[in-house]
């Protein structure tokens, strides 16, 4: 059974009295920065078990008769095709997603901005599909002076040169995919245009992590430091805040560091003292409030810390971060006590990959790969790769199998059926691995449930892998990781290659 640590009714309840108090403190006209994911956000589920994922949307639409949404996008990401690793999409992908999403939940999206706009020909083209669909775009240079001259940045060269978005609400929500997509920026644009206007308006943030009333290195806010170790954050206790209120509260060392810009900035727009003192008091984060479970909720955020361990380490082998990230990961691990044996299916994978070896069944070129997948009720089932398919799909059937009570000796996927798309892939397509991936197995499985009760009573309880944990002593190829994605399994992997090809088959 699933252990829950999070009140999800209680969160709600409580951050939406605090947005609306902060709503009346600045004349009923409030820019609230976004930060983290405003849906999907999976890594809160995963630290904060019975989370919805979602729960920011719920507040939304208690609140959409008061708010709009202005979403904001980097201009670089665009250009670059930075991806959004637990959906496989880019980030301007991801941008029309997340308007699609709020739109059928009868949000109001007032607008996208582009920022540090430069005429890059990918966010240019972006620009222009949005506009043809009807959707409002605004295209934000990069600040002028920023950050040192408060002068240039407080005027007409600086914010006032970028354009205004027009709202009607007194919320606006401004949002982007991923860190760095502009948000703080066209908040302080927007202040700017309203100020000059003689319009009363404010800025506050809902970043969820750290959590600022937890303590320093509570498992929690050490999950969000190996989840951010490539942007090298750090977690501190809010100094501003412990000075002016002698309480040490956590925040994290980004906004502590432009804590004092941004007082100057806000006080040389509306010429009056900045009504924060402190990073923690910008904040509207009730999220702490929701925690029902500390003992849960610590050893969540303990494993979350040893999967983020892994990732890194897997993104380093595929040269997609420094060594000093895993470094950063390697020293969060220690200082919370943990290995990365302590993430309960790594041994049996690992033991999995061995009897592979043993049995001699692979290819010769291919390593011997090993998997384990932990069910709902605590049971580990473990699957290897064979010359019919890969370690991911071995296991995900036998996980079925057992859910299903389908005694070992009898096959879900029809030879023929495996036979034909093994042909299609080496024979017709002329494809190197002819073994069934893991997409590919789902597929073959579907097929096979048309004609083979028994399939079918398997396949029905592929729903009850969501949230399992995985581990794979190799890299996911691109169709395990494809499947792993749509049934929704937790997986991690070694920092090992299947193969020695240099390029990673399906």
């Amino acid at each position: 059974m699933k252990t829950i640590g999070f009140d999800n009714e209680k969160y709600l309840r409580e951050q939406t009295a605090e947005i609306g108090r902060r709503v009346q403190q600045f004349g009923n006209k409030l820019y609230l920065e976004f930060g983290g994911k405003l849906v999907h956000d999976f890594h809160a589920a995963r630290v904060l078990p019975g989370y919805d994922p979602n729960v920011k949307l719920r507040l939304l639409q208690e609140l959409r008769d008061q708010a709009e949404m202005v979403i904001c996008i980097y201009a670089g990401d665009i250009e670059r095709k930075k991806m959004r690793a637990d959906f496989g999409i880019s980030y301007d992908a991801d941008a029309m997603k997340l308007i699609d999403e709020l739109r059928d939940r009868g949000l109001c999206v007032r607008a996208v901005v582009i920022t540090r706009y430069d005429g890059q020909p990918t966010a240019k083209q972006f620009r222009t599909k949005l506009e043809r669909r009807g959707v409002a775009v605004y295209c934000h240079r990069a600040t002028r002076g920023y950050p040192t001259d408060i002068a240039t940045i407080v005027s007409e060269e600086g914010y006032g040169a970028n354009p205004y978005v027009p709202t009607e609400r007194p919320l606006v929500i401004v949002t982007g995919p991923g860190p760095g997509s502009g948000k703080l920026a066209t908040c302080l644009t927007q202040l700017y245009h309203d100020g000059q206007a003689g319009r009363a308006a404010g800025y506050a943030k809902f970043e969820t992590f750290p959590i600022w009333n937890l303590p320093l290195k509570h498992p929690v806010n050490i999950a969000y430091e190996a989840a951010t170790a490539d942007l090298h954050d750090i977690n501190m206790i809010d100094p501003f805040h412990l000075e002016a209120y002698n309480q040490a509260t956590v925040n994290y060392n980004r906004d502590i560091e432009t804590f004092p810009l941004l007082r100057a900035i806000w006080e040389s727009i509306t010429h009056q003292a900045c009504p924060y003192r402190s990073p923690t008091d910008m904040g509207v984060n009730r999220v702490g409030f929701g925690i029902m479970d500390d003992g849960v909720v610590r050893a969540a955020a303990r494993q979350e810390v040893i999967r983020r361990y892994f990732r890194h380490a897997c993104e380093y082998a595929m040269g997609g971060t420094e060594r000093e990230t895993v470094a950063r990961e390697e020293l969060l691990l220690n200082e919370s006590g943990l290995t990365p044996e302590d993430r309960s299916v790594v041994r049996p994978a690992r033991k999995a990959a061995e009897a592979a070896l043993a049995s001699g069944a692979a290819e010769c070129k291919r390593a011997f790969c090993g998997a384990a997948i932990e069910l709902a009720d605590g049971r580990i089932v473990t699957g290897k790769n064979s010359d019919l398919m890969h370690a991911a799909a071995s296991v995900v059937l036998n996980a079925i199998k057992l859910l299903a009570g389908v005694p070992d000796n009898i096959h879900l996927l029809s030879p023929d059926v495996i036979r034909a798309i093994a042909r299609l892939k080496h024979d017709i397509l002329q494809g190197r691995n002819p073994s069934l991936n893991l997409d590919e197995a789902l597929i073959a499985l579907a097929i096979s449930s048309a004609g083979n009760p028994t399939a079918h009573a398997a396949m029905e309880h592929l729903r009850d892998l969501r949230e399992c944990e995985m581990h794979l002593t190799h890299l996911v190829t691109p169709g395990d990781e494809a499947g792993l994605r749509r049934v929704g399994i937790r997986h991690t992997s070694d920092p090992q290659f299947a193969s020695a090809d240099l390029f990673m088959h399906t």
